[in-house]
C-alpha cells in the first residue's frame, strides 16, 4: 500500500486516496455542464468521495479531471499529512497549533530546484499551445466559457524582494484556447505583485499550476502570512522541500511534478470579457467585465494529464469544506496569539463558504470579554475578507453545529443590546449585494450570544441530559443510540 510519506504529486496522492477507498470513477461525462452537475450532486453528499472523471466525451481516455479532492475529513488530513483514518473532530483535533508551527517552520524548508521533472514529458512554445486540447469543463450551466483554473495554483512575485506567492484565482480559457484570463481581486497578494511589476517594468511574469498535489491548493486557497512563500509553507506541511522547475520565459518555479501548467507575461492593456462564473458565494459573480488575460509562451504537461477541479458553488461546493477547516484552524491560532484567553474553538461555516459566518467559543473570563473576541476575530487578516457575521458562543455550546450556535443566539442575544455593526469593511468583487461599479466594501455584524456576563450566576440552566448520563444510554442501547449524539 502506497505510505503517505510516499505521496508527493497528484498520481501519488490519487493512489493512496484510491486504496482507502476514497475515489469513484465517472466514464462518459462530457466537457459541457455534465462534469460539473455531477460533482455539484457529488458534494451534497454525507462525507463524498473524490470523483474522477474519465472518457471525458471528445477526449481521449486517460485526460482525466478530479473534483472533490479534500471533500471529507479524511481525505484533507491525509492532504495535510496529518493521518488517514481522522473523521471531523479528529481532524479540527489534530489541526490545533498545526498553522503557527507551519509558518514558524516555513523558512526551514526552501524550495529545491531542480533541472527537470514530470511536467517536462511535453513542452509546447506559443504558436502550438492550445487549452482546448485538454477537457475544460464549462462547470456551471451560465458560466461564460470553459474554466481551466479553479484548483489551480498561480504563482507571482514581488519585483522588489523576489517573495513568492501562490494564490487560486480563477482563470477562463480564452482566444480558442491560447490564452486564459486571471481574475484576481484586487487586496490579494498576487494583485498587488502585479500592480508593483505593471510600474516597474510594464508586464508582470506569472505562472499557473492545474495539476499538483491538493495540498498546493490548501496553501493557494487560505491566506498565509504577508511575505511567507506558499511553497516553503508547503514544504513545511510535508517535511520535505517542494520540488519545482523555473519556466523558460519568466524563471517563475512550476511544480516538477505537476500534471499541466503555463507561463507568460501580463500587460496592463491585455485584457479580454470573462465570467460569468458560479462562485463561492453561491450566485453567479455579475456579468461579464474585461480581465488581465495571459497569452501563453509555454505549456508543460505529463503524458495523459489530471486537471485538479474545485469549481466554486452554492454550498457545499468543492473547497468549502477544505476552506472551514483551514480558516477555522488559522483564525483559532491568531487569535490565541493575539493573547485573548479562554478561546474553547472557531468554526467558519460551510454555509457561509468557510469566510462569512464564523463562531466563536470561549469561557467568558471577565465583562466585555465575548465583544473583545467578536471584534478581534472580524479583524484578523486571516478572517477580515468577505467575512460578514462573527458569532460569539459560551463554551457548552457546539461552535461547529449551525443549530446550536443559532440556538445560542435565540435564547442568549438581545438583537437591541448584543448585535453591533462595522461598516465599510473588506468585501469583494463577487459579494451578491454589491451594485456594480462600486468599490466592494461591506459590513459585518458582530453578535454576543453569550450568557450575559451580569447573569451568569442565575441565568437558566440548559434542559438536556448531561454528558455522563447520555455516555450510559448510548453504551446500553448502541445499536439504536450509537452515532446519534
Amino acid at each position: 500500500m502506497t505510505s503517505l510519506e510516499e505521496v508527493n504529486d497528484l498520481r501519488s496522492w490519487l493512489d493512496l486516496a484510491g486504496e482507502l477507498g476514497e475515489v469513484r470513477t465517472i466514464t462518459g461525462a462530457h466537457w459541457d455542464e455534465e462534469i460539473g452537475a455531477a460533482s455539484e450532486v457529488n458534494y451534497g453528499r454525507p462525507s463524498p468521495p473524490a470523483l474522477l472523471f474519465d472518457d471525458i466525451v471528445g477526449y481521449k481516455q486517460g485526460q482525466r479531471v478530479l473534483t472533490a479532492s479534500m471533500a471529507n475529513a479524511r481525505r484533507l488530513g491525509m492532504t495535510l499529512r496529518l493521518g488517514t483514518s481522522l473523521d471531523d473532530r479528529g481532524l479540527v483535533e489534530a489541526l490545533r497549533t498545526r498553522p503557527n508551527e507551519w509558518v514558524a517552520n516555513a523558512a526551514g524548508y526552501p524550495v529545491r530546484e531542480i533541472g527537470s521533472g514530470p511536467i517536462c514529458e511535453n513542452v509546447l512554445v506559443a504558436g502550438d499551445v492550445n487549452l482546448l486540447d485538454f477537457p475544460v469543463p464549462k462547470w456551471h450551466q451560465a458560466d461564460g466559457g470553459r474554466y481551466i483554473g479553479t484548483g489551480c495554483a498561480v504563482f507571482t512575485t514581488d519585483p522588489a524582494t523576489g517573495t513568492l506567492n501562490a494564490g487560486a484565482y480563477r482563470m477562463q480559457v480564452q482566444s480558442d484556447g491560447r490564452a486564459a484570463s486571471v481574475n484576481i481581486e484586487a487586496g490579494k497578494h498576487g494583485a498587488a505583485h502585479i500592480r508593483d511589476w505593471f510600474a516597474r517594468e510594464g508586464r508582470a511574469p506569472v505562472t499557473a499550476s492545474f495539476g499538483h498535489d491538493p495540498l498546493l491548493l490548501v496553501v493557494a486557497g487560505t491566506e498565509v502570512p504577508t511575505g511567507l512563500s506558499e511553497l516553503e509553507y508547503a514544504g513545511a506541511v510535508m517535511g520535505r522541500p517542494f520540488e519545482v522547475i523555473r519556466g523558460e520565459v519568466t524563471g517563475l518555479p512550476i511544480p516538477a511534478r505537476g500534471e499541466l501548467a503555463v507561463e507568460g507575461w501580463l500587460y496592463p492593456d491585455r485584457r479580454e470579457p470573462e465570467g460569468p462564473f458560479g462562485e463561492w458565494t453561491g450566485y453567479y459573480s455579475g456579468g461579464t467585465e474585461a480581465v488581465l488575460t495571459l497569452d501563453v509562451e509555454r505549456l508543460y504537461h505529463r503524458d495523459d494529464p489530471i486537471q485538479l477541479g474545485a469549481p466554486p458553488g452554492k454550498p457545499p461546493h468543492d473547497y468549502s469544506y477544505m476552506r472551514s477547516v483551514m480558516k477555522s484552524a488559522m483564525i483559532q491560532d491568531a487569535l490565541v496569539r493575539s493573547g485573548l484567553p479562554g478561546v474553547e474553538g472557531v468554526w467558519a461555516h460551510e454555509a457561509g463558504g468557510g469566510r462569512q459566518l464564523l463562531a466563536v467559543a470561549i469561557h467568558q473570563q471577565y465583562a466585555g470579554h465575548a465583544r473583545q473576541a467578536a471584534y478581534l476575530t472580524s479583524q484578523l487578516p486571516s478572517a477580515a475578507y468577505m467575512n460578514k457575521f462573527v458569532v460569539v458562543v459560551d463554551a457548552d455550546i457546539d461552535f461547529r453545529s449551525l443549530n446550536d450556535v443559532m440556538w445560542a443566539v435565540c435564547t442568549r442575544a438581545d438583537p437591541a443590546e448584543d448585535i453591533e455593526i462595522m461598516r465599510q469593511t473588506w468585501g469583494s468583487r463577487v459579494d451578491p449585494l454589491r451594485a456594480p461599479g462600486l468599490p466592494p466594501f461591506n459590513t459585518r455584524a458582530v453578535i454576543d450570544a453569550c450568557r450575559p456576563w451580569a447573569r451568569l450566576p442565575d441565568f437558566p440552566r440548559v434542559a438536556e441530559a448531561g454528558r455522563d448520563l447520555v455516555d450510559r444510554v448510548v453504551r446500553r442501547w448502541p445499536d439504536l443510540l450509537g452515532g446519534s449524539r
